[in-house]
């Protein structure tokens, strides 16, 4: 294995797919224009591009984040707009308060119209992913995710959510959403299932127009796009929720009709409601890449169904077409995308797209017809006169985030969302008054109850003072029985004195994201929680279970020890909306958006399939007036616990399928002697929950983290994921140390790493270090093969234990890599 440091980014092989294939733009529905054309608005385009250089014109068509984009940067490059990434926030503070958001949005405003020769000043645009509430700043109003919402069956309550999330993200600053996500997801595996409403087209059909016309208001009315509505998006199109295994950013096989008829339909309503721009999904369609599909983003969006608004990339996806990179791609231009996301690669991808407008590779009339949909939509919104964002209505109202007007519509949408799977007995609703034991982890955990895109891209690296606004599960309950004259008890573990009158256990999913929530199956495991469960129904404790998830899981050994389940998805900010419906102060409405599995292989069972046999159907759900009782259920694993991809190392071990190899470089083993290096379990929290390495100094020794297998982590490094390790340094290294991630004989890069650890060595303690994914592919890593995800070698002595390292989105310090 080679210890050199790769230095450049390898180019990316364009390989042509055989399978790939065109839309035939002709079989898919007409659609005329729900916008009326306006000759005057159309007039101060043409007066506008006619003055613009083509610097501007191509400023306006990039996008970049604003972790790597400054206001300085707006203003030379003439950029179009910026976004705040799931992890980027103004200062780089994931809990920055909503003024730096601000102040932070009226800086970007001002450097895009500070004058700049004889050349006409045009309006920044900020999108940001508010899919479930503003959810990236502290204090706002968190909905349940879609998932929740597809419970519901309740459109007009869509259209409320939508107007309190607009105005919110006006109340910061911020013009433009990118939702609503209108997935219809068809495989559990996949890690965005709670972002689609439903398996179905219908559910996400119903609510397209009302969520749409909440957020932008209604095409016609004198505040559509503007006062206390934004823009919004229509994502991701087309086919995102139904790649083979339920893969992000994979692909969809399947015929043009099944596309057409399966995944289309709700981009209809959307588009009836005036709907401003449009995300193109990172995935595939038989092969190839929506980003550079010209039949679907041009003959279909554009001059079949006639959408005048623009097509707006995914984060880098235009760097997966064929012979493209992230910093080059005319391919998807041409083919009709309107802006690149371009996070971090916004200024290479900048002049190389400038260089190709000059060569002539990307025609001008293209490159005019993408700006002029873009300014279509920033003069509809009114930003030409709006002035900067802090001046316009509601910039500033920060009372208005998390108001408890809002948070009621939030509480209402928990209510309706919770599906009752199982009341044996009819122990539900519970009695307020009663002696009540509120157990499990997720009883008051509101990181776990918000799930992923909360604060944070994954929603991980939370804690309560984050949640100023909001009410975990256990203190709605708390509330309700206290209201009542009755007793409830916090006990996370089911311990108690005095045997309750019931108990409510809350448990289920960690938050997750795209990437890492992807999974090899639907099974859920938890045997503490499991355990809890079991010994509760041993000591003849009614008990009620509710389950946090962000899909329909098998979960029969649950089922089995509970006298009651409920499917509470991700709830978001408003816990006491569950208390309402345990204690008889609501009713149970809420319908399965998603058949349940009967087995925790059965990953692809959807409504309307040949031979469809889940064990609840897509729109069960009971109410405490039926018979809930349910028969015992099989609890044989179909598949063997599932393996997850990003633990690397944790709890004393390698993750699963990976094993800790030590010894000379190329002559690694599991039990290589002490004459070289050394590695011994530790304590840290826990016995033995820690490995403690000793590098001898008699020579080039490496300590290895290996799969039995190559892993492919090319999706997860086109993102924000990075190797984030816990670890303390016993003793500094007394030699170069090198950092490393191998992908095969002679194929590694990494990074040196003996001054950090010095550094850390002078003060002792546990240090959380995470390099970002894309940073090893820059240093010659093949990110589709990676076989030892974490490598460290020296020569020299060192003494380190490690606690933990997993591939995840960043919680702690980041390494710079250019």
């Amino acid at each position: 294995m080679s210890l050199l440091f790769g230095l450049s980014l390898s180019g990316l092989a364009a390989i042509p797919i055989a399978n790939a294939q065109d839309a035939t733009p002709a079989g898919w529905p007409a659609r005329v224009l729900s916008i009326a054309a306006d000759p005057k608005l159309e007039a101060q385009i043409d007066t506008l591009i006619a003055a613009m250089s083509l610097e501007q014109k191509v400023g306006q068509i990039v996008q970049g984040d604003i972790a790597s984009v400054t206001p300085d940067d707006v203003y030379r490059y003439h950029l179009g707009s910026v976004l705040n990434g799931g992890n980027s926030d103004p200062g780089g503070r994931y809990n920055a308060p909503a003024k730096d958001w601000l102040a932070a949005a009226d800086a970007y405003y001002a450097a895009s119209m500070k004058p700049n020769g004889k050349l006409p000043r045009i309006p920044v645009m900020w999108g940001s992913d508010a899919v479930h509430g503003h959810n990236n700043v502290v204090g706002a109003t968190l909905f349940p995710h879609n998932i929740a919402l597809g419970a519901t069956r309740n459109p007009e309550l869509l259209r409320r959510i939508g107007e309190v999330t607009a105005i919110e993200m006006r109340v910061t600053g911020l013009d433009w959403t990118f939702a609503p996500t209108l997935a219809v997801v068809r495989d559990d595996r996949w890690g965005r299932t709670y972002e689609g409403f439903g398996e179905a087209p219908e559910i996400a059909s119903s609510y397209a127009r009302p969520l749409i016309e909440g957020l932008q208001g209604k095409v016609g009315d004198r505040d559509w796009l503007r006062g206390p509505h934004i823009i919004a998006t229509a994502k991701h199109f087309l086919g995102d929720g139904g790649t083979t295994g339920g893969k992000d950013q994979g692909d969809t096989q399947i015929s043009e009709s099944g596309l057409r008829t399966l995944f289309s339909p709700p981009y209809l309503p959307a588009l009836d409601a005036g709907v401003q721009s449009v995300m193109v999904s990172f995935s595939s369609w038989n092969g190839a890449k929506m980003h550079g599909n010209r039949s679907l983003l041009t003959g279909v969006m554009k001059e079949r169904w006639n959408f005048d608004g623009f097509l707006v990339g995914d984060w880098n996806g235009h760097g997966q077409v064929a012979g493209c990179s992230p910093t080059s791609c005319a391919p998807a231009i041409a083919a009709g995308l309107d802006m690149f996301m371009a996070p971090d690669s916004w200024k290479a991808l900048y002049d190389a797209t400038l260089a190709q407008v000059k060569a002539g590779t990307l025609p001008m009339a293209r490159l005019d017809d993408a700006v002029r949909r873009i300014l279509r939509v920033k003069l509809r919104a009114g930003l030409f006169e709006a002035g900067k964002p802090s001046s316009r209505p509601y910039g500033g109202k920060f009372e208005l985030l998390g108001s408890a007007e809002h948070r009621a519509v939030a509480r209402q949408a928990v209510r309706e969302s919770l599906v009752l799977l199982k009341n044996a007995g009819s122990v539900l609703p519970l009695r307020p008054g009663a002696n009540i034991l509120v157990a499990g982890d997720g009883a008051d955990n509101l990181t776990k109850q918000t799930g992923g895109w909360t604060l944070s891209w994954q929603g991980t690296g939370t804690k309560p003072d984050d949640f100023p606004n909001a009410e975990s599960i256990w203190q709605g309950i708390d509330a309700a029985v206290k209201d009542a004259g009755g007793t409830a008890t916090l006990s996370v573990d089911g311990r108690y004195a005095k045997k309750p009158d019931a108990a409510i256990v809350v448990f289920g999913e960690d938050p997750y994201a795209e990437f890492q929530g992807d999974r090899p199956d639907v099974g859920y495991d938890d045997a503490k929680s499991l355990a809890l469960l079991k010994s509760l129904k041993a000591a003849g404790v009614p008990t009620v279970a509710v389950f946090l998830s962000g899909r329909a899981m098998w979960v029969n050994p649950f089922l089995n020890a509970a006298d009651a389940f409920v499917a509470a998805w991700l709830p978001g900010s408003e816990g006491g909306g569950v208390a309402d419906v345990l204690f008889g102060k609501a009713q149970f409405r809420g319908k399965l958006p998603y058949s349940w599995p009967r087995a925790s292989d059965q990953t692809a069972v959807n409504v309307g399939d040949a031979k469809y046999d889940p064990l609840f159907p897509y729109g069960f759900g009971l109410t405490t007036a039926d018979r809930g009782d349910l028969a015992p259920l099989p609890e044989v694993r179909a598949t063997a616990s599932a393996a997850d991809i990003g633990t690397v190392f944790a709890a004393g071990k390698p993750g699963a399928g990976r094993r800790l190899l030590l010894g000379k470089p190329g002559e690694l083993s599991t039990n290589p002697g002490p004459t070289l290096i050394d590695a011994r379990a530790a304590d840290r929290v826990a016995q033995e929950d820690s490995v403690r390495i000793r590098w001898t100094g008699a020579g080039l020794a490496m300590a290895a983290i290996a799969g039995e297998a190559p892993v492919d982590l090319s999706r997860q490094s086109n993102g924000e994921l990075a190797l984030e390790m816990e670890f303390k340094v016993n003793a500094a290294p007394t030699a170069d140390v090198s950092l490393l991630m191998a992908c095969g004989a002679g194929c590694s890069g990494g990074f040196p790493l003996r001054a950090l650890l010095t550094q850390a060595a002078a003060n002792p303690r546990w240090t959380r270090l995470a390099v970002p994914l894309r940073c090893f592919e820059k240093a010659g890593v093949d990110m589709k093969s990676v076989t030892q995800p974490l490598a460290i070698a020296t020569a020299g002595t060192l003494d380190i234990t490690l606690s933990s390292a997993r591939i995840t989105s960043p919680s702690g310090p980041v390494l710079a890599c250019k």
